[in-house]
């Protein structure tokens, strides 16, 4: 077991404990070292970090891996051509440079929110001549760690993260922040954990929204959202908008809340889904008359309020004022130009690659980024009715 403290990675230590066993001549030339189920066992670690301690050695060439039976001490004059000159680029070499990869697991993307997200990444990839490999979760928790654990298994040298929906947070998340696995989180952070996370300011952002609305004259919003679940991003942009009612000196008014709208979840988006969280608002809106405006924390759900707002027989936005968070462009034609909050999705993006790289070279990131957004003008917004 290794106890002593350091910030040294610790595939790193296991590489270079048995690194001298074998110049040492602990283990000789042919012998059979510790497989990675042996070494994860002797030093209390998963066999995620003893695999990449084995791959630094045979990087190395320090040792022969041979499927099915293990890892050898390599014999330089059997095992590499050229005996003398294999030995001395051994010894002398630089090591030779490995075509980096980084995973990226997020719960899906869209047109409104997410494609951007990927857009920055990719370039960010390109720039620094790395490549990005893709899993989707569709916000299912088993499906999040099944996604990291094939990836570790091809070979994945880090992790971007985009957890999914929910209080859950699998046990492979915390095994790679304890084993210091070089790992980015996205769009939220996760309570107790620290890893660097990259995301929206989204309280300042629902705060500014929110702001804006009571600037209109509206006094009565009602809150569409789903349920918070301990998701930090929802959480933070209900703090916006109480902030927002504090600084005012308006009353929060819950019951023009309704955060049951599920059907926008990863894996709840289906027709009958849909109308029955159309059905709620429709009745939600009728039965609180007060109601002159909608903050919805996304597109999606907006889109839902739209349509009940619609079949109500009501106009948006003499009727109806509508806010969101994100919405497709529409300079190209096509779709509704919603008043929206828009994040910062390339900059995210692109800081999620560059921060999993920089902790690859051992450099120390911010545990938590948070970047500013901006209220785009549409046409979903007006004066309160009288």
């Amino acid at each position: 077991m290794m106890d002593e403290p350091s910030s040294k990675p610790l595939y790193e230590k296991i590489f270079e404990n048995v690194k001298q066993d074998i110049l040492t001549a602990k283990y000789g030339i042919g012998d059979r070292i510790p497989s990675e189920k042996e070494l994860a066992e002797e030093y209390g670690v998963s066999r995620i970090t003893s695999k990449k301690a084995l791959e630094l050695l045979a990087a190395e060439r320090l040792i022969i891996r041979k499927p099915g039976k293990g890892s050898f001490v390599a014999d330089a004059e059997r095992d590499f051509a050229g005996s003398a000159v294999a030995l001395q680029e051994r010894q002398t070499a630089a090591p030779v440079e490995e075509m980096v990869t980084i995973g990226l697991v997020i719960t899906d993307f869209g047109n409104s929110y997410g494609t951007g997200l990927i857009y920055g990444m990719e370039e960010a990839a390109r720039e620094h001549d790395c490549f990005l490999v893709l899993r989707r979760s569709f916000g299912i928790p088993e499906h999040e760690e099944q996604s990291i654990q094939k990836l570790l298994k091809l070979g994945v040298d880090g992790l971007i993260i985009f957890p999914a929906q929910g209080e859950y947070f699998n046990a492979e998340i915390l095994k790679l922040v304890i084993e210091r696995f070089p790992l980015v989180l996205v769009d939220r952070h996760l309570k107790g954990v620290a890893a660097a996370s990259i995301a929206t300011a989204h309280a300042a952002a629902a705060r500014n929204a929110t702001e804006y609305l009571f600037g209109l004259g509206h006094r009565h919003i009602a809150f569409l959202s789903p349920p918070p679940m301990d998701t930090t991003a929802v959480e933070e942009r209900i703090e916006g908008f109480i902030q927002a009612h504090a600084e005012q000196g308006v009353i929060v008014d819950r019951a023009l809340w309704a955060s049951n709208i599920t059907s926008t979840l990863p894996d709840s988006f289906n027709e009958n889904n849909i109308e029955r969280d159309i059905a709620i608002i429709m009745e939600h809106l009728q039965r609180h008359p007060a109601i002159t405006a909608v903050f919805a924390v996304e597109y999606n759900i907006a889109l839902l309020a739209k349509v009940a707002i619609e079949r109500l027989g009501c106009r948006i936005p003499e009727d109806y004022s509508i806010v969101c968070f994100d919405s497709p462009a529409t300079w190209l034609g096509g779709g509704y130009a919603f008043t929206h909050i828009r994040q910062s999705e390339e900059r995210i993006g692109r800081l999620a690659v560059e921060n999993v790289l920089r902790i690859m070279r051992g450099d120390v990131v911010p545990n938590k980024t948070q970047l500013d957004a901006e209220l785009i003008l549409g046409d979903s917004t007006g004066p309160a009715r009288p």
